[in-house]
Protein backbone atom coordinates (compact mmCIF):
# COMPACT_ATOMS: atom_id res chain seq x y z
CA UNK A 1 0.00 0.00 0.00
CA UNK A 2 2.79 2.21 0.46
CA UNK A 3 4.74 1.49 -2.82
CA UNK A 4 1.60 2.42 -4.24
CA UNK A 5 0.86 5.64 -2.41
CA UNK A 6 4.80 6.59 -3.49
CA UNK A 7 3.95 5.51 -7.18
CA UNK A 8 0.99 7.25 -7.39
CA UNK A 9 2.56 10.69 -6.00
CA UNK A 10 5.37 10.31 -8.41
CA UNK A 11 3.02 9.91 -11.28
CA UNK A 12 0.92 12.64 -10.37
CA UNK A 13 4.73 14.92 -10.70
CA UNK A 14 5.78 14.06 -13.39
CA UNK A 15 2.36 14.24 -15.44
CA UNK A 16 2.83 18.27 -15.37
CA UNK A 17 5.88 18.20 -17.44
CA UNK A 18 4.45 15.30 -19.76
CA UNK A 19 1.93 18.24 -20.91
CA UNK A 20 5.12 20.84 -21.30
CA UNK A 21 7.69 17.77 -22.93
CA UNK A 22 6.07 18.41 -26.39
CA UNK A 23 6.22 22.57 -26.18
CA UNK A 24 9.46 22.13 -24.99
CA UNK A 25 11.15 19.74 -27.58
CA UNK A 26 9.32 22.10 -30.43
CA UNK A 27 11.16 25.17 -28.65
CA UNK A 28 14.12 23.19 -28.58
CA UNK A 29 14.22 22.12 -32.09
CA UNK A 30 13.16 25.19 -33.80
CA UNK A 31 14.17 27.88 -31.28
CA UNK A 32 17.05 27.34 -29.11
CA UNK A 33 19.05 24.79 -31.71
CA UNK A 34 19.03 26.93 -34.58
CA UNK A 35 19.37 30.41 -32.55
CA UNK A 36 23.07 28.00 -30.67
CA UNK A 37 24.04 27.17 -34.23
CA UNK A 38 23.67 30.62 -35.83
CA UNK A 39 25.73 31.73 -33.02
CA UNK A 40 28.18 29.44 -34.08
CA UNK A 41 28.32 30.10 -37.43
CA UNK A 42 28.77 33.99 -37.06
CA UNK A 43 31.96 33.48 -35.37
CA UNK A 44 32.97 30.66 -37.77
CA UNK A 45 33.74 29.89 -41.40
CA UNK A 46 30.89 27.30 -42.82
CA UNK A 47 31.46 25.78 -46.39
CA UNK A 48 28.35 25.05 -48.23
CA UNK A 49 27.41 21.90 -46.50
CA UNK A 50 26.84 23.81 -43.62
CA UNK A 51 29.74 22.34 -41.66
CA UNK A 52 32.06 24.33 -39.53
CA UNK A 53 35.25 24.44 -40.86
CA UNK A 54 37.78 26.49 -37.99
CA UNK A 55 36.75 29.90 -35.66
CA UNK A 56 37.13 33.09 -37.19
CA UNK A 57 36.05 35.33 -34.64
CA UNK A 58 35.38 38.59 -34.87
CA UNK A 59 36.89 38.54 -38.74
CA UNK A 60 32.91 38.17 -40.20
CA UNK A 61 32.06 41.07 -38.32
CA UNK A 62 34.26 42.84 -39.51
CA UNK A 63 33.69 41.99 -43.00
CA UNK A 64 30.23 42.70 -42.36
CA UNK A 65 30.54 45.67 -40.84
CA UNK A 66 32.79 47.10 -43.63
CA UNK A 67 30.09 46.14 -46.54
CA UNK A 68 27.94 48.98 -47.98
CA UNK A 69 25.26 47.09 -48.47
CA UNK A 70 24.99 46.41 -44.66
CA UNK A 71 25.24 50.36 -43.92
CA UNK A 72 22.31 50.59 -46.10
CA UNK A 73 20.45 47.95 -44.62
CA UNK A 74 20.84 48.72 -41.52
CA UNK A 75 19.66 52.58 -41.72
CA UNK A 76 16.58 51.71 -43.91
CA UNK A 77 15.98 48.95 -40.78
CA UNK A 78 16.50 51.62 -38.71
CA UNK A 79 14.25 54.40 -40.06
CA UNK A 80 11.60 51.93 -40.58
CA UNK A 81 11.35 50.90 -36.90
CA UNK A 82 11.85 54.77 -35.77
CA UNK A 83 8.69 55.67 -37.76
CA UNK A 84 6.34 52.99 -37.98
CA UNK A 85 6.55 52.07 -33.95
CA UNK A 86 5.04 55.64 -33.10
CA UNK A 87 2.80 56.35 -35.79
CA UNK A 88 1.47 53.17 -35.82
CA UNK A 89 0.75 53.34 -31.88
CA UNK A 90 -0.49 56.74 -32.23
CA UNK A 91 -2.95 56.33 -35.01
CA UNK A 92 -3.97 52.48 -33.76
CA UNK A 93 -4.60 54.18 -29.90
CA UNK A 94 -6.85 57.06 -31.49
CA UNK A 95 -8.94 54.64 -33.65
CA UNK A 96 -9.58 53.02 -30.33
CA UNK A 97 -10.31 56.17 -28.29
CA UNK A 98 -12.69 57.05 -31.50
CA UNK A 99 -14.82 53.47 -31.24
CA UNK A 100 -14.19 52.86 -27.73
CA UNK A 101 -17.86 54.25 -26.53
CA UNK A 102 -20.40 51.91 -27.75
CA UNK A 103 -22.74 53.11 -30.57
CA UNK A 104 -25.07 51.20 -32.53
CA UNK A 105 -22.73 51.72 -35.92
CA UNK A 106 -20.00 50.37 -33.73
CA UNK A 107 -20.19 46.96 -35.64
CA UNK A 108 -19.35 48.56 -38.34
CA UNK A 109 -16.44 50.30 -37.89
CA UNK A 110 -14.74 48.23 -35.72
CA UNK A 111 -14.86 46.25 -38.63
CA UNK A 112 -13.17 48.23 -40.84
CA UNK A 113 -10.51 49.82 -38.55
CA UNK A 114 -9.33 45.85 -37.85
CA UNK A 115 -9.72 44.83 -41.52
CA UNK A 116 -5.86 45.15 -42.20
CA UNK A 117 -5.30 42.13 -39.71
CA UNK A 118 -7.65 39.95 -42.28
CA UNK A 119 -5.00 40.42 -44.68
CA UNK A 120 -1.91 38.48 -45.78
CA UNK A 121 1.17 40.35 -46.07
CA UNK A 122 1.77 38.68 -49.50
CA UNK A 123 -2.05 39.89 -50.68
CA UNK A 124 -1.05 43.59 -48.96
CA UNK A 125 2.35 43.87 -50.79
CA UNK A 126 0.62 43.56 -54.26
CA UNK A 127 -2.33 45.77 -53.28
CA UNK A 128 0.20 48.15 -52.66
CA UNK A 129 2.50 47.59 -55.94
CA UNK A 130 -1.14 47.92 -57.68
CA UNK A 131 -1.85 51.26 -55.72
CA UNK A 132 1.76 52.61 -56.49
CA UNK A 133 2.08 51.69 -60.31
CA UNK A 134 3.44 54.41 -62.52
CA UNK A 135 0.94 53.53 -64.74
CA UNK A 136 -2.06 51.89 -63.50
CA UNK A 137 -1.78 52.97 -60.11
CA UNK A 138 -4.99 54.75 -58.45
CA UNK A 139 -2.45 56.51 -56.33
CA UNK A 140 -1.27 58.35 -59.09
CA UNK A 141 -4.33 59.21 -60.98
CA UNK A 142 -5.72 60.53 -57.86
CA UNK A 143 -3.10 62.87 -57.61
CA UNK A 144 -2.59 63.51 -61.34
CA UNK A 145 1.24 62.28 -61.49
CA UNK A 146 2.98 59.67 -63.01
CA UNK A 147 5.08 59.22 -60.09
CA UNK A 148 7.49 55.60 -59.86
CA UNK A 149 6.35 55.52 -56.16
CA UNK A 150 8.53 52.09 -55.60
CA UNK A 151 10.96 53.17 -58.49
CA UNK A 152 12.67 56.26 -56.80
CA UNK A 153 15.23 56.22 -53.96
CA UNK A 154 13.39 59.01 -52.93
CA UNK A 155 9.91 57.42 -52.16
CA UNK A 156 10.32 53.87 -52.41
CA UNK A 157 11.15 53.47 -48.41
CA UNK A 158 8.24 56.10 -47.61
CA UNK A 159 5.92 54.04 -49.63
CA UNK A 160 6.89 50.84 -48.07
CA UNK A 161 6.71 52.32 -44.72
CA UNK A 162 3.07 53.48 -45.34
CA UNK A 163 2.02 49.71 -46.16
CA UNK A 164 3.65 48.42 -42.75
CA UNK A 165 2.02 51.34 -40.91
CA UNK A 166 -1.28 49.68 -42.50
CA UNK A 167 -0.66 46.39 -41.88
CA UNK A 168 -0.44 47.16 -37.95
CA UNK A 169 -2.98 48.87 -37.55
CA UNK A 170 -5.72 46.51 -37.58
CA UNK A 171 -3.92 44.42 -34.37
CA UNK A 172 -2.65 47.17 -32.44
CA UNK A 173 -6.91 48.76 -32.64
CA UNK A 174 -8.39 45.66 -31.12
CA UNK A 175 -5.71 45.51 -28.00
CA UNK A 176 -5.97 49.06 -27.40
CA UNK A 177 -9.95 49.23 -27.86
CA UNK A 178 -9.77 46.17 -25.44
CA UNK A 179 -7.60 47.60 -22.76
CA UNK A 180 -9.91 51.02 -22.90
CA UNK A 181 -13.03 49.20 -22.46
CA UNK A 182 -11.67 47.13 -19.59
CA UNK A 183 -11.43 50.80 -17.60
CA UNK A 184 -14.20 51.46 -15.33
CA UNK A 185 -16.61 53.72 -16.32
CA UNK A 186 -17.09 54.89 -12.35
CA UNK A 187 -13.16 55.63 -12.16
CA UNK A 188 -14.22 58.32 -15.38
CA UNK A 189 -16.99 59.54 -14.50
CA UNK A 190 -15.65 60.12 -10.78
CA UNK A 191 -13.11 62.27 -12.93
CA UNK A 192 -15.63 63.75 -15.23
CA UNK A 193 -17.86 65.26 -11.98
CA UNK A 194 -15.00 66.59 -10.81
CA UNK A 195 -14.61 68.95 -13.76
CA UNK A 196 -11.88 67.00 -15.66
CA UNK A 197 -11.52 67.47 -19.56
CA UNK A 198 -11.94 65.29 -22.15
CA UNK A 199 -7.95 65.41 -22.86
CA UNK A 200 -7.49 65.49 -18.91
CA UNK A 201 -9.48 62.26 -18.68
CA UNK A 202 -7.53 60.11 -21.20
CA UNK A 203 -3.71 61.95 -20.03
CA UNK A 204 -4.25 61.27 -16.48
CA UNK A 205 -6.70 57.70 -16.21
CA UNK A 206 -7.36 55.77 -19.42
CA UNK A 207 -3.43 55.81 -20.94
CA UNK A 208 -1.71 54.90 -17.37
CA UNK A 209 -4.26 52.37 -17.55
CA UNK A 210 -3.51 51.00 -20.73
CA UNK A 211 -0.02 51.42 -20.28
CA UNK A 212 0.89 47.48 -20.06
CA UNK A 213 -0.84 47.35 -23.51
CA UNK A 214 1.27 50.23 -25.19
CA UNK A 215 4.25 48.85 -24.25
CA UNK A 216 3.33 45.61 -25.56
CA UNK A 217 1.88 47.18 -28.93
CA UNK A 218 4.99 49.28 -29.00
CA UNK A 219 7.49 46.26 -28.63
CA UNK A 220 5.67 43.63 -30.96
CA UNK A 221 5.90 46.55 -33.30
CA UNK A 222 9.31 47.44 -32.91
CA UNK A 223 10.08 43.85 -33.62
CA UNK A 224 7.98 43.17 -36.37
CA UNK A 225 9.70 46.70 -37.67
CA UNK A 226 13.24 45.29 -36.96
CA UNK A 227 11.93 41.79 -39.11
CA UNK A 228 10.67 43.64 -41.55
CA UNK A 229 11.23 41.02 -45.22
CA UNK A 230 8.74 40.13 -47.10
CA UNK A 231 7.43 43.50 -48.58
CA UNK A 232 10.62 44.15 -49.83
CA UNK A 233 11.00 40.67 -51.66
CA UNK A 234 7.59 41.05 -53.30
CA UNK A 235 7.84 44.30 -54.29
CA UNK A 236 11.51 46.00 -54.40
CA UNK A 237 13.73 43.64 -53.96
CA UNK A 238 15.90 45.78 -52.21
CA UNK A 239 15.87 48.36 -54.83
CA UNK A 240 15.90 50.85 -55.92
CA UNK A 241 19.70 51.29 -55.35
CA UNK A 242 19.51 49.32 -52.07
CA UNK A 243 16.75 51.99 -51.12
CA UNK A 244 14.96 49.22 -49.46
CA UNK A 245 16.86 46.70 -48.38
CA UNK A 246 16.68 45.54 -44.68
CA UNK A 247 18.45 43.45 -42.75
CA UNK A 248 16.73 39.94 -42.73
CA UNK A 249 16.55 40.62 -47.13
CA UNK A 250 20.09 41.06 -46.35
CA UNK A 251 20.00 37.86 -44.66
CA UNK A 252 18.39 36.33 -47.00
CA UNK A 253 20.52 37.57 -49.98
CA UNK A 254 23.21 36.14 -48.30
CA UNK A 255 22.49 33.09 -46.75
CA UNK A 256 20.30 31.68 -49.76
CA UNK A 257 20.98 33.62 -52.61
CA UNK A 258 24.90 33.72 -52.11
CA UNK A 259 25.32 30.65 -50.00
CA UNK A 260 27.55 32.83 -47.51
CA UNK A 261 26.06 31.55 -44.00
CA UNK A 262 28.47 32.77 -41.76
CA UNK A 263 27.13 36.67 -43.32
CA UNK A 264 23.74 35.70 -43.13
CA UNK A 265 24.35 34.46 -38.98
CA UNK A 266 26.36 37.59 -38.35
CA UNK A 267 22.88 39.99 -40.04
CA UNK A 268 21.08 37.33 -37.77
CA UNK A 269 23.29 38.34 -34.44
CA UNK A 270 22.79 42.12 -35.27
CA UNK A 271 19.33 42.20 -35.70
CA UNK A 272 18.62 40.33 -32.70
CA UNK A 273 20.84 42.57 -30.57
CA UNK A 274 18.89 45.57 -31.85
CA UNK A 275 15.16 43.82 -31.19
CA UNK A 276 16.81 43.13 -27.67
CA UNK A 277 18.00 47.19 -27.19
CA UNK A 278 14.54 48.23 -28.61
CA UNK A 279 12.33 46.01 -26.40
CA UNK A 280 14.47 46.46 -23.33
CA UNK A 281 14.24 50.21 -24.29
CA UNK A 282 11.20 50.26 -24.10
CA UNK A 283 10.44 48.42 -21.13
CA UNK A 284 13.01 50.75 -19.12
CA UNK A 285 11.15 53.61 -20.35
CA UNK A 286 7.74 52.29 -19.37
CA UNK A 287 8.49 50.38 -16.00
CA UNK A 288 7.31 52.74 -13.24
CA UNK A 289 3.95 53.00 -14.78
CA UNK A 290 3.62 49.25 -15.46
CA UNK A 291 4.71 48.18 -11.85
CA UNK A 292 2.60 50.69 -10.64
CA UNK A 293 -0.87 49.23 -11.66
Amino acid sequence: MVAAGVFAKKRFCIKPYLFVLPMLLFAVVFVYYPFFRTFLNGFSLVNAQGRLLRYTGLDNFRYLFGRREFASALGNTLMLTTVNVPVTVVLSLTLAVIAAKKRTLSPLYETLFSLPMAVSMATAALIWKTMFNPTVGIVNRLLGTELGWFESRDTALGTLLTLTVWMGVGFNFLVFLSALRGISPDTVGAAQVDGAGRFQVFWHIRLPAIAPSVVYVASSNAVLALMTSGPVMIITQGGPSRATSTLIYMMYTSGYASGNDSLAACVSLVTFALTFAFTFLLLFLERDKVRGL
